[in-house]
C-alpha cells in the first residue's frame, strides 16, 4: 500500500514539474460525444453540457441536436443526415408483446447502435474533432447506451472519460464499473420487476440479465471492434478493454424513485437533472388548470410514441372513460381533431409536462412509463397511471408501483372499463400520500443534481481520472469475482474428505465382514 502511494505522490510530483497538470483554475476543455440520435436521451445529457459551459468551461459537444439558444464557451458539432427517432414509434408495435419481446429490443439496440456508430465515424463533426492533438481536451463526456465505438475516439485522443446513461444501468454497465449484479433484488432494466421479485421473477431477472450482458460481449463489441479499428487501425484495443477504463458513470436515476442498489464511488445517480425551473404556463392552459373544480388528468406518453397511432378501439376507450370523469382531462395528441371528444377533454400537439405536472390541481398522470416523465411525477407529487411499452418504461412503471404512488394498465388491457378502474384507482389519496412521501426524498438532496455533475466533472479532470475511485473489481474476471474459485476450492476439499471417510468406512467393513467367522 505505502508503494503505491509513493508512486501516485511521485507522479503528481513529475505532473506538476512537466506543466502536465490541469491548472485547478483554468476553465477546462470538455468534450461531448452523442452518436444515439434520440432526443429523449439528449434531454438528461444537455443540461450538464450547458451547466458546464455556464461555470466557463469550453464545452465541444457533438450531436444531433444543435442548442438552439447556446450559451457563451458552448460549441456544436453537428451530426446531420441521419433520421433522428423523435416522434417515430408506432403504437401498432405493441398490440402483441410475447415474453421474449425484450430480447428484440435488444437487437433493435443492437442494429441503432451500429448504424449510429458508423455514421458518427465518418460524420465531418467527428473529423473537426479528430483534428485536435491528443491530450487537448480534459475530460471526454459520452454516452454509453447501444455500442462503446466512442471509446476508441477517446482513446485516440487521450482523456479521461465520464459515461452518461439517461436510463438506469443496463446489464453490460455494471462490471465496467466494477458494481455487482445482484439479480435477486437488482432488476434488469428490460424487466417488469420491481425490488420485490417472487422466486418466477427472480429466475427470469437472472436469467435475462446475464444473457443479455453475453448478448452485448458477443454481438455489440465485435460490431463496434470492427468499424473503430477500420477507422483508427487494427492495433487498436477492443472497445469492450476500454470500457473498463470509464473514469466515472452518471445515471439517471435516483434511490427515491428506482430503489436503493449499491453502487461504487464511481457511480454518482444524478436523476432529474434535467428538471428546470418552472416557466409561465399558456394563458389556456393556465386557465384549464386554475379552473378545474375536481381536478386534471394529463395524458401523456412522451416525445417518441404517437398517441394517434392508436386502433380506433383503445382510443374510444379512453374518450368514452373521459366522458365518465368529472375531472379535466389534457391529452398530448397530434392530431388537429379527435372523434367523439367530450367537453372535459383537452388536446394539445406539444405540452410543457413539468409545469403542467407541478400545478397543484393535477391529480393524476397517465403515463407511458419513460424515465424523463416518471422523474417529473416523483419530483412533483403526482400519481401515475403506467402503461409501459418498451425498454425501461417497464421497469420504471414497476418501481412506481412498489413505491405506492402508481399502477400499471398494460396497454393491450386498455378500454373503456380498465381506464375507468386505473384513473379510480390512483384518485384513492393513499396514492396521492405515497406521492408526496417520494417527492419529498427526490427533492432533498445535499446539492443539487447540476452542481453535483460540475463538481465530478471537476474533480475528474484535474485528477486525471481519479484512479482511485476505480475498483479492482473493474479488472477481475467473473470467476473470480464472484469467489468461484474458493466455492470450487471448498467444494474440493469437501469432496475429498467425505470421499476419504467413505472410503475408510468400506474398508473397515470390508475388514470386519472378512474376520468374521463361518459357521458350519
Amino acid at each position: 500500500m505505502w508503494s503505491s502511494l509513493l508512486t501516485l505522490a511521485l507522479l503528481s510530483l513529475t505532473l506538476a514539474h512537466t506543466g502536465l497538470e490541469v491548472n485547478a483554475g483554468a476553465p477546462l476543455k470538455v468534450l461531448g460525444l452523442f452518436p444515439h440520435p434520440g432526443v429523449s436521451h439528449f434531454h438528461f445529457f444537455h443540461p450538464i453540457m450547458r451547466g458546464l459551459a455556464e461555470a466557463g468551461h469550453d464545452v465541444s459537444v457533438v450531436s444531433h441536436f444543435p442548442d438552439k439558444n447556446p450559451v457563451a464557451r458552448y460549441k456544436d458539432y453537428p451530426l446531420t443526415g441521419i433520421e433522428k427517432l423523435t416522434n417515430s414509434v408506432d403504437l401498432k408495435m405493441f398490440e402483441k408483446r410475447t415474453f421474449y419481446s425484450h430480447f428484440q429490443e435488444f437487437f433493435l439496440l443492437y442494429d441503432w447502435g451500429r448504424q449510429a456508430c458508423n455514421f458518427t465515424l465518418r460524420s465531418d463533426a467527428l473529423q473537426q474533432i479528430l483534428k485536435r492533438r491528443q491530450g487537448y481536451f480534459d475530460v471526454i463526456i459520452m454516452e454509453q447506451f447501444n455500442t462503446d465505438c466512442m471509446m476508441g475516439v477517446a482513446h485516440q485522443l487521450q482523456a479521461p472519460v465520464i459515461a452518461l446513461s439517461s436510463c438506469v444501468m443496463m446489464p453490460w454497465h455494471y462490471e465496467r464499473m466494477g458494481a455487482p449484479i445482484i439479480p435477486s433484488h437488482i432488476p434488469n432494466l428490460f424487466m417488469a420487476q420491481s425490488q420485490d421479485m417472487n422466486f418466477g421473477g427472480r429466475l427470469a431477472n437472472w436469467f435475462s440479465f446475464h444473457a443479455l450482458n453475453w448478448m452485448y460481449k458477443l454481438l455489440s463489441v465485435p460490431a463496434a471492434d470492427k468499424m473503430v479499428q477500420y477507422k483508427f487501425g487494427h492495433t487498436l484495443p477492443s472497445v469492450g478493454e476500454l470500457a473498463k477504463n470509464t473514469s466515472l458513470f452518471f445515471v439517471n436515476q435516483h434511490y427515491s424513485l428506482s430503489g436503493p442498489k449499491p453502487l461504487p464511488p464511481n457511480v454518482i445517480e444524478l436523476g432529474g437533472i434535467h428538471i428546470q425551473q418552472a416557466k409561465p404556463l399558456p394563458a389556456d392552459l393556465q386557465r384549464i388548470l386554475d379552473n378545474a373544480e375536481h381536478g386534471v388528468i394529463l395524458i401523456s406518453w412522451g416525445s417518441m410514441i404517437r398517441a394517434n397511432s392508436l386502433s380506433t378501439a383503445k382510443r374510444d376507450g379512453i374518450v368514452r372513460a373521459a366522458a365518465r370523469l368529472k375531472q379535466q382531462i389534457i391529452w398530448k395528441w397530434e392530431n388537429e381533431t379527435l372523434p367523439n371528444k367530450p367537453a372535459n377533454m383537452h388536446i394539445m400537439k406539444w405540452l410543457p409536462q413539468r409545469d403542467i405536472l407541478c400545478h397543484p390541481n393535477v391529480k393524476v398522470f397517465m403515463s407511458h412509463g419513460g424515465l424523463m416523465g416518471t422523474s417529473e411525477a416523483a419530483y412533483c407529487g403526482v400519481p401515475v397511471v403506467a402503461t409501459p411499452m418498451y425498454g425501461d418504461q417497464f421497469v420504471n412503471s414497476a418501481a412506481l408501483v412498489q413505491r405506492g404512488m402508481a399502477t400499471v394498465l398494460n396497454y393491450e388491457d386498455i378500454g373503456e372499463n380498465t381506464v375507468m378502474r386505473a384513473l379510480k384507482k390512483a384518485l384513492d389519496k393513499k396514492y396521492y400520500d405515497a406521492a408526496k412521501i417520494v417527492s419529498h426524498s427526490y427533492n432533498h438532496r445535499p446539492k443539487q443534481a447540476i452542481q453535483t455533475a460540475i463538481w465530478w466533472v471537476e474533480h475528474i479532470a484535474h485528477t486525471h481520472g481519479d484512479p482511485l475511485i476505480q475498483p479492482s473489481a473493474v479488472h477481475m474476471s467473473r470467476f473470480v469475482y464472484y469467489s468461484l474459485d474458493c466455492y470450487v476450492f471448498v467444494v474440493l476439499i469437501l469432496a475429498t474428505i467425505i470421499g476419504s471417510w467413505v472410503s475408510l468406512i468400506r474398508r473397515c467393513c470390508g475388514s470386519k465382514a472378512a474376520a468374521k467367522p463361518k459357521r458350519d
